[in-house]
């Protein structure tokens, strides 16, 4: 699992404190309002990224955790075909 920040563009203010913590993943634009990576936060910057998320003055930032889908494995039967199912036989 790995954590993404968000902003909500109604409650930011644009202070433009979670650029001056978090530059790595938030930069400003013309008006002073947050654009933020859209990438998961990296293991390295996940204390810097709790701290800009707990200065945010309209607490318009915010972390959350994304899942990745787990990938189906298929169990294969001898000779590459998929098992049977319960209670039936060839």
């Amino acid at each position: 699992m790995a954590d993404t920040l968000r902003v909500n563009p109604i409650n930011c203010t644009g202070h433009g404190v979670c650029a001056e913590l978090l530059p790595e993943l938030v930069s400003l634009d013309e008006w002073g309002y947050p654009l933020i990576a859209n990438t998961p936060v990296p293991p390295a910057l996940d204390l810097e990224a709790r701290r800009a998320v707990a200065a945010c003055p309209a607490l318009a930032l915010k972390l959350v955790r994304s899942e990745k889908p787990t990938p189906v494995r298929t169990l294969l039967a001898p000779g590459g075909r998929p098992p049977e199912p319960p209670g039936k036989s060839r």
